[in-house]
């Protein structure tokens, strides 16, 4: 997400600018919807994205390799073919990596499905195969992660499902974090009242390891074993990232920026936006948005010797499934503050639905589709 929205508004904005998008992958498969795709409701192919547009209608370069070390002294990259390609300014979006869960060798037999792709598939077809009145566990990992409603959203939906698919059936929330994140009184009430009798939800659970053979996690709460096991990792920048540098947030997984750029704090040539990034703003697709397009304006900026806007703003919103067929939803905005030097909530923006409708769900696809134009089209 930001990575192409970046490449697209270097070019719309500033023309002259040559860019060259690497990309490993021939099409972008979003993770914002992608839940619906263990319910049934789309395929992995409809969230899929070419950059066909991004190359023909914006003169973007298109290289269709691995990025594989970063040298932000020299701002070159070299690629896995061996390539070697200089610039004056390097955007990094490589978004998010996993910690190692030790006991788990093959992520297949515990799929995240937190990067859209064969793992979606996998869980989805695991769900399928689940035998009525089994169990599945869901783990969220403690924050920051990719999509913080994201996992409470997924136990709403996939709850709704078994409801209807494998009756009897239980799902076990295993929550990282000590209560619930984000939308906690919608999610509550969901959890608590609409899925009663579905989802058993525990928060501050850690785990410690796991036991691949028998599907069992073990927890800061005791062993845990179920049918289907949807672990989501604690999360990172990618190596890629920390091989260069860039990791120095005082956590040692993301990467310090100046938020009126996006250029790292440790290599100022080098830019890093969305999940890879260290903000006090979500790790989401429409802020991955948000950020690429203050970074684009920057560059820009920089480059041509004009001053960078002293008080960017960004728009975060998102919905959430609650069911099958409803939603709820969250707004709010970011703006700096220099003399902290982080992006702050703005009180006054910030709201969500008391509760959740289908018109919300019909409102979903339809920012969904306007959000990913605005990206790839």
């Amino acid at each position: 997400m930001a990575g192409a929205t970046v490449a697209k508004y270097l070019r719309l904005w500033g023309n002259s600018i040559d860019v060259t998008l690497i990309e490993k992958s021939q099409a972008y498969t979003s993770n914002i919807m992608s839940s619906l795709v263990l319910t049934g409701q789309r395929s992995i192919s409809s969230l899929e994205y070419s950059y066909n547009t991004l190359r023909s209608n914006y003169g973007i370069n298109f290289v269709q390799d691995e990025v594989v070390a970063i040298d932000p002294v020299t701002t070159e990259v070299t690629l896995a073919s061996g390539t070697r390609l200089k610039a004056d300014r390097i955007v990094l979006a490589p978004g998010i990596d996993f910690d190692a869960v030790p006991g788990l060798t093959d992520s297949n037999v515990m799929p995240h499905a937190w990067k859209a792709g064969p793992q979606t598939t996998l869980l989805a077809q695991q769900l399928a195969a689940m035998p009525a009145g089994g169990t599945m566990v869901l783990t969220i990992p403690p924050a920051p992660y990719r999509c913080p409603p994201g996992p409470y959203e997924r136990a709403c939906l996939v709850a709704d499902w078994l409801r209807l698919n494998k009756p009897g059936s239980k799902l076990l929330v295993l929550d990282g974090n000590p209560q619930i994140i984000v939308e906690r009184d919608n999610f509550e009430l969901a959890f608590t009242q609409l899925h009663a009798g579905v989802i058993e939800y525990h928060p501050g659970v850690s785990i410690n390891s796991v036991d691949q053979a028998s599907k069992t996690l073990n927890t800061s709460g005791g062993a845990v074993r179920a049918d289907v096991i949807n672990l989501i990792p604690r999360q990172k920048a990618p190596l890629l990232v920390s091989q260069a540098g860039l990791v120095n947030d005082g956590s040692g997984r993301f990467a310090s920026v100046n938020l009126l750029d996006y250029s790292s704090t440790a290599a100022p040539t080098v830019h890093v936006i969305g999940d890879s990034s260290a903000t006090t703003q979500p790790k989401a697709g429409h802020i991955a948005n948000q950020e690429a397009k203050i970074c684009a304006d920057a560059i820009i900026r920089s480059l041509g010797g004009l001053a960078l806007d002293p008080a960017p703003i960004t728009t975060s919103a998102c919905f959430s499934t609650i069911t099958m067929s409803q939603a709820s939803w969250l707004h709010a905005m970011y703006e700096y503050n220099a003399s902290s030097k982080t992006m702050q909530l703005i009180p006054a923006s910030f709201a969500a639905s008391s509760g959740w409708s289908s018109d919300d769900f019909e409102d979903m696809n339809t920012w969904f589709g306007s959000l990913m134009a605005d990206t790839f089209a």
